[in-house]
C-alpha cells in the first residue's frame, strides 16, 4: 500500500491522498483493500476471548456444580477490560524487546498478547475446576490480561495502518469480525460441549487464536513516526526537567516518563482542540448512552412481551447479527463517502430514532415474531451505522505519539453514562411502564445530535502543534 495512504505524523485526522468525498463505488471499493480485510480477522482474533471468561465460562462451571456464588466472583476476571487505559501507555511506549524490531511496536504486542491467549485457553482447557478452581481463576485472568493488551494494540494498529477516510471500512470489518467471534465462542462452545466436552471447546478456541497470528505476520507495521512525533509532542517536558538541575537523574526520568505517559495524552487533546475539547468529551461519553440504557431491560420487555427464549435467541443473535454486519457496512461507506463527523451525526440521529421502533413494539396488544423481527432489524441496523461511523469519529480524534493511550480513554468514557443512567432503568419501567422507559430512551440521544451539529457547523479545527 502507498506511502500516501498512511499517516505519517501528527493527529489522527489527517487526510489521504484520496481523504474528501468519494462516489458510492469508490466508498465500496474500500472495502477490498488488504488491511481493511485483516481487519476483520483482527477482529474476530478480539471478540475470541470475551465470552471464554465471561458467561461461556460461567456455563461451564455450572455444569461441573460450582456455586453461583464462586460463579459471580469469576465475573471479576472482567475488570481487566475495565483497566485498558492504565495499560495503554505501556503500549504506547515500550517496544517487546527482540520482536519488536522485526514485527514493530504493534505487531509486537498483538503477537505477545495472542500467545498468552492460546496458552491460557489451553490451559484452561486442561484444568479440572472441581478439583483446582483456584488454578482455573489465574489462568482466566492470565486470557483477560492478554485480551486486554491484545484489544489495546489492535485498536492502535487499526487507528494508523490507513488514512481517516478508509476509518468507517476499518471499523466496519473489526466489528463484523468480533460479533462473528462472539458466536463462535458463544453458541460454537456449546455446540462443541454438548457433542464432546468443555475441555474440547476450549482447545478449540485455543486454536482459533492461530488466526490472529497468522494475520499479524501477514499485515504489515503502520507506516507512521510515533517516536518523533512523541519527543516533538513532549520537549516542553524536557526543557522544564532540564532546568531543575539539584534533582537526580533517575527523579527526573521517572518524572519524565509519568509526564509524558498520563499528562500528555491529555495535554495534546486539550491543546489540539482548545475549548471544543468539552464539546467533543460530552459527545464522546453520551453517543452510545441511549443504545446501552435500552439493553439493560431489552430482555426483559421480550420476555414480558410474551415471546419464548428460543424466539429471543433466534430472532436478536442470529438475525439481529446479519442486521448489524449490514449496518456496520453501510456505515464504513457513509464515512467514506461523507466523511467522519457527518456520518457520526447521522448515527448520531438514526440511533436513538430507532428505539422509536420498541415503543410501537410495547403498544401492540399481542406482538408477533414478524415484529420483533422488524424491531431489531431496525434498531441493529441504525447501530451498527451508527457505531462504525462513532469508532472512526473516535480514531481521528488521536494523535500518532499516544494512539494507544487516547482511544483507551476514549473508550472507556464512552461507556460510563450509559451504564450509569443503565441503572435506573428498571425504576422507569416500573413507574411508567415500557412505552415511556423506550421513549426516554430516545429523548437521551438529543444532546448528541445538537453538540454533533454544532461540531458539523463550526468545525472546529485541529490546532496541530506540530
Amino acid at each position: 500500500m502507498p506511502r500516501s495512504e498512511f499517516r505519517v505524523s501528527g493527529h489522527a485526522g489527517a487526510p489521504s491522498a484520496q481523504a474528501g468525498k468519494r462516489d458510492w463505488r469508490a466508498a465500496l471499493f474500500t472495502y477490498t483493500r488488504p488491511r481493511v480485510v485483516g481487519m476483520g480477522f483482527l477482529g474476530f482474533s478480539s471478540g475470541l476471548p470475551f465470552l471464554l471468561v465471561f458467561s461461556t465460562l460461567s456455563a461451564w462451571l455450572a455444569t461441573v456444580g460450582v456455586s453461583k456464588t464462586t460463579i459471580g466472583l469469576f465475573s471479576w476476571l472482567g475488570l481487566t477490560y475495565s483497566f485498558k487505559f492504565l495499560l495503554a501507555p505501556f503500549i504506547d511506549r515500550f517496544r517487546v524487546p527482540g520482536l519488536g524490531r522485526w514485527l514493530g511496536k504493534r505487531r509486537s504486542w498483538m503477537l505477545i498478547a495472542q500467545a498468552g491467549l492460546m496458552f491460557g485457553l489451553f490451559s484452561m482447557a486442561g484444568t479440572d475446576p472441581v478439583e483446582a478452581l483456584s488454578t482455573l481463576a489465574w489462568f482466566g485472568l492470565l486470557v483477560a490480561f492478554a485480551s486486554s493488551i491484545q484489544d489495546i494494540a489492535i485498536d492502535a494498529w487499526r487507528i494508523e495502518a490507513v488514512a481517516t477516510d478508509q476509518q468507517g471500512a476499518m471499523a466496519a470489518t473489526y466489528l463484523a469480525g468480533y460479533r462473528i467471534a462472539m458466536l463462535v465462542a458463544g453458541a460454537g462452545s456449546f455446540y462443541i460441549a454438548a457433542g464432546a466436552s468443555w475441555p474440547t471447546a476450549y482447545v478449540v478456541m485455543a486454536a482459533l487464536v492461530g488466526i490472529g497470528m497468522i494475520t499479524v505476520l501477514l499485515l504489515g507495521e503502520p507506516d507512521v513516526d510515533a517516536e518523533g512525533e512523541m519527543a516533538v509532542r513532549e520537549q516542553w517536558a524536557v526543557d522544564w526537567l532540564a532546568a531543575r538541575t539539584h534533582q537526580p537523574a533517575w527523579l527526573q526520568r521517572t518524572q519524565r516518563w509519568i509526564i509524558g505517559a498520563v499528562i500528555c495524552p491529555f495535554w495534546d487533546f486539550l491543546a489540539r482542540y482548545g475549548r471544543a475539547a468539552l464539546v467533543i468529551l460530552a459527545v464522546v461519553g453520551l453517543y452510545r448512552a441511549c443504545e446501552i440504557t435500552l439493553a439493560v431491560m431489552s430482555n426483559p420487555f421480550y420476555l414480558d412481551a410474551g415471546y419464548s427464549p428460543e424466539q429471543i435467541a433466534s430472532v436478536t443473535k442470529i438475525f439481529g447479527l446479519i442486521m448489524v454486519l449490514a449496518g456496520a457496512a453501510l456505515g464504513g461507506v457513509l464515512v467514506a463517502r461523507i466523511g467522519v463527523l457527518r456520518a457520526a451525526l447521522v448515527g448520531a440521529v438514526i440511533s436513538p430514532a430507532s428505539n422509536l421502533v420498541f415503543v410501537w413494539l410495547s403498544l401492540q396488544s399481542a406482538p408477533g415474531i414478524v415484529d420483533l423481527a422488524a424491531t431489531i432489524s431496525i434498531e441493529n441496523l441504525a447501530n451498527g451505522m451508527a457505531m462504525t461511523a462513532f469508532i472512526a469519529y473516535l480514531s481521528s480524534l488521536t494523535n500518532v505519539a499516544y494512539t494507544a493511550t487516547q482511544y483507551a480513554l476514549f473508550s472507556s468514557l464512552m461507556t460510563l453514562p450509559g451504564k450509569f443512567v443503565g441503572g435506573f432503568s428498571g425504576w422507569v419501567v416500573e413507574r411508567f411502564g415500557y412505552g415511556w422507559f423506550f421513549f426516554d430512551t430516545a429523548l437521551i440521544g438529543l444532546p448528541v445530535i445538537i453538540l454533533l451539529t454544532g461540531l458539523v457547523i463550526f468545525q472546529p479545527r485541529n490546532k496541530d502543534t506540530t
